[in-house]
């Protein structure tokens, strides 16, 4: 049983958890419209919603459009490279729009490179050799800085760290009070005394 897309009905998608085990739906691709294969049309799209990071229909509807244009061999949409796409996102696991989408970028970032290293790979020609070879460069240059990004979003939340004892040996310097240290940047709290101490940058 297949559901097409509601492009203009917008509500809550994802679940707050993940389905545990359960299997993503694969994405059938027609002439004129695309369709969730599952034999429950909502728990298609709420599982579909989850793998992708998106929070409700018109963001499933969007996403779904633009990897499928990413899909593309020869300007013709391909339903393989789709459920590898589908999948490498699920596998990541997009926690937030901003993840969704990034996610969604490296994995066609990602196509593009292997399309770039097939030609690579079946061009005899020097010229289109060094062409290919840039385009390829710059696109592994640009996934390495999207995992990077990545990253920096999800360890974004800077813990702080307090101190509350400490020992100082002769000759060194101590800061009375509490020390908070957030950002890379010490601050110094009051003194006993209601005055500061002093600080470390």
């Amino acid at each position: 049983m297949t559901t097409a897309l509601e492009p203009h009905i917008t509500s809550p998608l994802a679940a707050n958890h993940r389905s545990g085990d359960a299997v993503t739906p694969r994405v059938k691709l027609y002439k004129r419209r695309i369709a969730i294969s599952h034999p429950d049309p909502q728990a298609g799209e709420r599982l579909l919603a989850e793998a992708l990071g998106a929070v409700d229909r018109d963001a499933l509807h969007g996403l779904l459009r633009q990897l499928v244009k990413a899909s593309a061999i020869g300007q013709k949409p391909d339903e393989t490279n789709l459920a590898f796409m589908i999948s490498t996102i699920r596998s990541i696991a997009p926690k937030d729009s901003i993840e969704a989408l990034l996610v969604s970028q490296m994995v066609s970032v990602h196509m593009a490179a292997m399309r770039c290293a097939c030609r690579l790979a079946c061009t005899d020609d020097l010229p289109q050799q060094e062409t290919v070879t840039r385009a390829l460069t710059r696109l592994s240059r640009t996934f390495a800085a999207q995992v990077e990004a990545l990253s920096r979003h999800r360890n974004s939340d800077e813990r702080a760290i307090t101190v509350q004892n400490l020992s100082v040996q002769d000759g060194g310097r101590a800061i009375v009070g509490n020390v908070t240290q957030h950002a890379s940047m010490l601050v110094a709290e009051t003194g006993p005394s209601g005055t500061r101490q002093g600080a470390n940058p």
